[in-house]
């Protein structure tokens, strides 16, 4: 009976401490939230909803400022579009050929080098698409969205190839049975049975490319104009809070930590979206 009423205790207390872990995980969201909204929608009111969403120029130098974030709206987008391009199919496909394809020892030389492509400081990556991206095509989008997609292979990879090894064993075997050969048993079966978990692959791929900051302040340009060719410079969001949040004061560093909360919404949007096409599918 005591045994048996020590190890009831012990699941309260295991349980109290999980709770607890999820309160303050929760808290930490809600406090950056708050920080956020409480310091960036009054900068929104001061500027005005539309000329600080819509606007083209970023002046906070010139009498009177202009703080327009379109053009690093957009920047935000081509790049991370560019990175989901390159890195999703690329991602993808080697997930396919780690999981269903790799001979075993191959498998055990190429996976430990796709782990350590996720501990790869992002400064280091920015020195790489200095010294070898940015001779070729300039400090540009095009630039940023191959870094980008380079350093979202591992998020990619890693939850693809997870997804795709739940997949049972017996949708495989079954199709193979009916007569489909591998990789059409793989291409049509095991794959859209893992679904779900590629797109969360893809929607974290989609947060580490926009919420990217150092890699791509060093090959972006970062020009705070309309982009209008891939080869042009561009800067994001992110690169736009880095560079200036060092001596911004008064509404500067207001509409700094604003474009914070669009950068937010845009997170929201994406992880809202991926929710509505799991529910839809099932």
């Amino acid at each position: 009976m005591n045994r048996l009423n020590a190890n009831k205790l012990r699941e309260r207390l295991m349980g109290a401490v999980f709770f607890i872990s999820a309160l303050v995980s929760i808290l930490a969201v809600g406090l950056i939230c708050l920080f956020l909204f409480a310091n960036g929608l009054p900068a929104m009111g001061k500027i005005g909803v539309f000329s600080f969403l819509l606007g083209r120029e970023w002046s906070p130098t010139d009498t009177p400022a202009r703080f327009g974030i379109l053009p690093m709206i957009v920047g935000s987008l081509y790049v991370t579009a560019g990175a989901i391009l390159i890195g999703v199919p690329i991602g993808v496909l080697t997930a396919v050929f780690l999981a269903r394809v790799c001979p075993r020892r191959l498998y055990k030389l190429l996976k430990p080098g796709v782990d350590l492509l996720a501990g790869i400081p992002s400064v280091v990556y920015g020195f790489f698409g200095i010294a070898v991206i940015v001779p070729l095509s300039g400090s540009s989008i095009l630039s940023a969205c191959i870094l980008l997609g380079i350093m979202i292979l591992p998020t990619v990879i890693g939850l693809a190839e997870s997804a795709l090894r739940a997949v049972p064993e017996q949708y495989y075997e079954g199709a193979l049975a009916l007569g489909a050969g591998h990789y059409r048993s793989v291409f049509t079966v095991v794959l859209p049975a893992a679904k779900s978990g590629i797109l969360a692959a893809v929607v974290l791929g989609i947060g580490r490319a926009i919420g990217e900051t150092m890699a791509v302040v060093m090959v972006a340009g970062n020009q705070a104009r309309m982009p209008v060719s891939l080869l042009k410079g561009v800067r994001t969001m992110t690169a736009n809070i880095v560079i200036e949040m060092g001596y911004a004061g008064d509404l500067h560093r207001e509409a700094l930590i604003a474009t914070g909360v669009v950068l937010l919404m845009f997170i929201l949007i994406i992880n809202l979206s991926l929710s509505a096409l799991n529910r839809r599918g099932k």
